[in-house]
């Protein structure tokens, strides 16, 4: 069983760009509630799909498989709830992690999250002086959620612009 252990940060600046070249994806869940979800990507030029089960702290099983891009792109047209998720996914590697940073477009531009996965939820991690505040425990910043509720229907209370 895989699991995937990782901690969420919004993103306070652009700086991650210097060194990153961003890649799109576009996504969208089959299956999408507390316990579970089965999403759909398309990564670039390649495809995948997803199954992961409920948070338990920051942890999760996750099961990804590749399947062809045609085939995605199919799913996300005619069985995936709307809206999709488009974003470009930018890499940065900072005192031994990797980081993933995605800034999202459509209808939850103005959002930046970065990610970082780790080997156990006790793992020390350095910050780069571009990552702020901490949302991993935050599920509406997950995924799932924004095609819920997108990040541009939230109020000013709840941290839109």
């Amino acid at each position: 069983m895989a699991k995937e252990i990782e901690r969420k940060f919004l993103v306070e600046n652009m700086s991650f760009k210097n060194n990153a070249e961003g890649i799109l994806y576009r996504q969208g869940y089959i299956t999408n509630s507390p316990d579970k979800v089965v999403r759909v990507r398309i990564a670039g030029a390649k495809g995948y799909l997803t199954i992961k089960t409920k948070n338990i702290g920051l942890t999760r099983s996750e099961y990804e498989y590749e399947i062809p891009v045609k085939d995605a792109d199919e799913l996300l047209a005619d069985v995936c709830e709307a809206p999709l998720i488009e974003k470009y996914r930018y890499t940065s590697r900072y005192e031994g992690h990797t980081w993933e940073i995605d800034e999202f477009l459509g209808a939850n531009r103005g959002l930046i999250i970065a990610e970082v996965e780790l080997q156990s939820e006790e793992e020390a991690v350095s910050l780069p002086d571009w990552v702020g505040a901490e949302v991993s425990g935050d599920p509406k910043y997950y995924n799932s959620s924004l095609i819920k509720r997108p990040y541009t229907e939230w109020s000013k209370v709840e941290g839109s612009p």
